[in-house]
């Protein structure tokens, strides 16, 4: 006898189809799986046996053979437990022929008939939904998540029993529904910037930065507050419309850190300056989504820039410049998204004191500077040196700071004026957008075109850190709510270049 199941297999943050083929022939009892499986696929053969055993199904005393089609896709991970088993229910003549018809199935088994939880329910339901697939049966942990895609009826099933008793008729189970938010999760966050003292043209690079989608650099000495800035970063973004809440759901799903629940916030990583370059850009024996892809529609913060691995930087080039990455493993290549807004902070020295007193020789100070290539820095759109806040700052009572609120309302008014400008462009913020586009989006008046000319001459602009001046005069006056790009705006853009052109060695 023979049948077939759909079921799915995730593949970096997508999934593809898989067919399982079951072929029940008289002969030696055996169980072969093939078609590319890794150990825990292989390792199913006794999950299967046992959970078929345990659930009061037979399991036959037959040659068994599974094949995952197509065969020259790697299979991965227990989520083939349940297309398996109910394959040889149907092969088997256990449930009625052609009852799996419409359906796909996904989940791990355990020995007692169980289904256990997956990883990446909502990337599977994407991919049903583009397969054409309407009916899922998931894990019931996984169900509410797989219902965000409206196209797919996500059926939360608990155990094999209950899978026979629906494929038999016995049992009408309705499709979940996603699971509502947290009380609380309201996509905002607790830091604001009003806790920061001082350091008034920090938070200007950073309300720029966020408003038009721009990397970020801050320079100073430890404590001055690099960190409690990035950190508060979030919270002057506008909150991720539906598609990009879905994409970032997706990641996190494929990872095993969501919940569930459409995610409300952008994400913030901050990876320690240890991480391997794998870990940053993605990789691994078995491919998995690095720190830039987590931190995909939201900010990537760096701490102590130049202490990472000179070619863990090296690797952020690509994925800055383009917003993606490829990664290739094996007979594997995956492309991850990697749209992501980076926050880096760094020392002015190696010996970073806090009282300001430098013991580094120049030598010192202009290896430390060389950690950074020049490459890396003309990628970085805003430098902006951060002081240590004044005395009179830190003792001063509270009030009359920005708070974020008020910052983010100024960053959602000039990201609908670029969303309104940019709608046929396939980009959502300045920016994104490449050469063609600036030049075509960004026409400065004569004035700013003579200042930018002499900025050329002053500080031997790239042509990457030419596109990129325009980009964030752009967004200067995007804040300001013009259509013209003056020359007081280029000035504000060259003034937050010049750090760029200089690097840490000024």
């Amino acid at each position: 006898m023979l049948a077939s199941v759909t079921t799915f297999a995730v593949q970096g943050i997508n999934s593809q189809p898989v067919t399982v083929e079951v072929d029940l022939r008289q002969g030696l009892e055996t169980f072969t799986i093939v078609g590319l499986p890794d150990r825990a696929v292989r390792e199913s053969r006794e999950r299967v046996r046992a959970g078929l055993k345990n659930s009061g199904f037979e399991f036959p005393k037959k040659r068994v053979t599974v094949n995952l089609a197509p065969a020259d896709v790697r299979k991965a991970g227990p989520a083939f437990d349940l297309a398996i088993a109910v394959g040889i229910l149907s092969a088997d003549d256990q449930i009625p022929p052609d009852a799996t018809d419409g359906y796909a199935l996904c989940g791990e088994l355990s020995l007692t008939g169980r289904v256990r939880p997956i990883r990446g329910a909502l990337a599977i339901a994407l991919g049903a939904k583009q397969a054409g697939i309407s009916r899922l049966l998931m894990p019931a942990e996984c169900a509410p998540e797989a219902a965000l895609v409206h196209e797919v009826d996500a059926i939360a099933v608990p155990d094999l029993e209950r899978i026979v008793a629906l494929f038999r008729g016995e049992w009408g189970p309705s499709p979940a529904e996603p699971a509502a938010p947290l009380e609380g999760d309201d996509g905002g966050w607790a830091l604001d910037l009003a806790d920061v003292r001082g350091q008034h043209d920090a938070k200007r690079a950073l309300e720029i930065a966020a408003a038009g989608g721009h990397n970020v650099l801050m320079i100073g000495p430890p404590g001055a507050g690099k960190t409690m800035l990035a950190r508060r970063v979030p919270s002057l973004l506008p909150p991720p419309d539906f598609d990009e809440a879905i994409e970032i759901t997706r990641i996190q799903s494929v990872v095993g850190m969501n919940n569930g629940r459409l995610v409300r916030q952008r994400p913030f990583r901050a990876p320690h300056h240890t991480i391997s370059p794998s870990g940053l850009v993605g990789g691994g024996s078995v491919p998995r989504p690095g720190e830039i892809t987590l931190a995909h529609r939201g900010v990537l913060f760096m701490d102590e820039l130049p202490e990472f691995a000179r070619h863990a930087l090296e690797a952020l080039r690509q994925p800055l410049e383009e917003g993606r990455v490829w990664v290739t493993r094996g007979q594997r290549s995956l492309i991850y998204p990697s749209d992501f807004m980076l926050v880096a902070a760094a020392n002015e020295c190696p010996c970073a004191r806090p009282d300001g007193h430098c013991r580094c020789s120049e030598i010192d100070r202009l290896r430390y500077a060389r950690r950074l290539s020049g490459p890396l820095l003309d990628r970085i759109d805003l430098v902006c040196h951060v002081p240590p806040a004044a005395p009179l700052e830190l003792v001063a009572p509270d009030g009359g700071a920005e708070s974020s609120e008020a910052v983010c309302e100024r960053v959602i008014a000039a990201r609908d004026r670029q969303a309104g400008r940019l709608v046929l462009d396939a980009v959502n913020c300045n920016g994104s957008m490449d050469g063609r586009l600036t030049r075509k989006h960004v026409r400065p008046a004569s004035e700013a075109r003579d200042l930018l000319l002499d900025g050329h001459r002053r500080m031997s602009l790239t042509a990457r850190g030419h596109d990129r001046v325009l980009r964030i005069a752009r967004t200067i006056a995007d804040l300001e709510g013009s259509d013209e790009v003056k020359a007081v705006h280029v000035a504000e853009a060259l003034g937050f270049r010049v750090g760029a052109a200089t690097g840490l060695a000024a």
